[in-house]
Order: structure tokens, then C-alpha cells, then sequence
């Protein structure tokens, strides 16, 4: 069933909602960056600063699923032989643990590996979308793209960390293929508070040049306001 948009108040100004066009978009959602003991910590960084996220991204993807809308989730890592890891990538840092390093969850950022998989509370079900991505975007070495055009997505609600790199990616390689985003801002993080404000100022400025930045609240309303909604295919 077509319905109408529903407006979402919104930076820089309001976005016109279309479920029945729109993605829940997840980013990197997994347990070497917001558990304790995984690569983020090892890092020497504050996990609760990314475990914040948690709980909102919870209710929304509860809501998102509900509805029947597409939900994907995205993890970044390596093949297990590494062979899609730049030496740049690998070097960079210097700290005494590295992307394939064993670490206390298997190999850090390897694919198949406990670290590199979703967190338990947000775990994707049967037939959602995973997207495996080998750099900081989304749609760099994948088949994002293809994915969201034969379902007619548009739209973009985009969650997930770290604000500033993997999701400010994500947000930027979207917009210049024609996509429409929509960053929450409370169902995002970065482990240093002033990359996540710097972010997200980025994507708002100069009347919206990457996407609309909101909070999930309002999200959820629109959804209440605009129902029934379409079940995705």
C-alpha cells in the first residue's frame, strides 16, 4: 500500500519520511568494538561511550521490524586469509594489537570470527540483510547498492558507530549514489563525544549536504502516525 510521507522534524529541516521507501541501515554494530576486552578496548577506548547506542537502536529496530520494513545490518572485516586488508590498513596505529591478531574473542575483525559478529542485543534474524564490508563505507566492495535499488529503498534511516568514520562514510558514499539519509543521533556513537558532535554537524551543514540529523523519537512517532505500513518484499 502507497502512503504519504510523514514529516520528521529534522537538521537542518524536516525530512519527508517514506517507510514504505526506507531502510533501517545498521552500521557495525559488533562485539570487537562495543564489548569489553574486543578490539575497541584493546585500542584503549572507552566502550561505553558505543554501548550508550544500545538500547535506542533496541526500540527502533523492535518498531522497524514490526512493520515488515527492510532492515540491514553491515560488519566490518577481513577475509580470513586477509587478502583484502591494505598492508596501510593493517600498519596503521602501531598499537600492540592488529586486524587479524588474536584476540580474546578469536581474530580481531576477521570474518567468522565471535569479535567480528553483531552484538547478541541487536542480532540480525533470518532472511535480514548482512552486509560483510572490508573498508570504512558501506557500499566500498559490496553489493549494497544493487541490494537497495531491486527493493525500491530510497532512503536511508542510518544508526549505528563510529559516527565520525564508518557511518559519516556511509552517509557520504550514499548521498553521491542518490540516496536520502537520515542519521539518528542517539542511536549513533563514537568512543570521543566531540568526533560524534563534529560528525554530525558535518552532515547537517550547509542545509543538509550529507543527510537530516534527528533522534530516534521521532522516528518512532512517524512510524505510529503513518500506519498501517508497507511489509517489505
Amino acid at each position: 500500500m502507497q502512503i504519504g510521507p510523514a514529516h520528521i522534524e529534522a537538521e537542518p529541516y524536516d525530512f519527508a519520511f517514506r517507510p514504505e521507501a526506507a531502510a533501517l541501515l545498521i552500521i557495525d554494530m559488533q562485539r570487537d568494538f562495543l564489548e569489553p576486552g574486543g578490539f575497541g578496548a584493546a585500542l584503549g577506548n572507552d566502550v561505553s561511550q558505543l554501548r550508550r547506542t544500545i538500547a535506542p537502536n533496541q526500540r527502533l529496530l523492535a518498531a522497524w521490524r514490526a512493520a515488515g520494513l527492510t532492515v540491514i545490518h553491515t560488519r566490518e572485516g577481513h577475509r580470513p586469509d586477509l587478502g583484502d586488508l591494505p598492508p596501510g590498513k593493517h600498519a596503521r596505529g602501531g598499537g600492540p594489537v592488529r586486524i587479524g591478531d588474536a584476540g580474546p574473542m578469536g581474530r580481531i575483525l576477521v570474518r567468522g570470527e565471535p569479535g567480528h559478529d553483531i552484538i547478541p542485543e541487536l542480532a540480525p534474524l533470518p532472511g535480514e540483510v548482512v552486509i560483510d564490508k572490508p573498508g570504512k563505507g558501506a557500499f566500498f566492495a559490496t553489493d549494497l547498492a544493487h541490494i537497495l535499488r531491486n527493493r525500491g529503498i530510497t532512503q536511508l534511516v542510518v544508526t549505528g558507530v563510529t559516527t565520525e568514520v564508518c557511518v559519516n562514510t556511509t552517509v557520504r558514499e550514499a548521498n553521491d549514489r542518490g540516496f536520502d539519509c537520515l542519521v539518528l543521533a542517539d542511536c549513533c556513537g563514537s568512543y570521543f563525544p566531540d568526533f560524534h558532535a563534529a560528525g554530525l554537524a558535518m552532515i547537517k551543514a550547509q542545509g543538509g549536504i550529507f543527510g537530516w540529523v534527528t533522534g530516534s523519537d521521532s522516528v518512532l512517532a512517524a512510524m505510529a502516525a503513518a500506519s498501517p505500513l508497507k511489509g517489505a518484499a
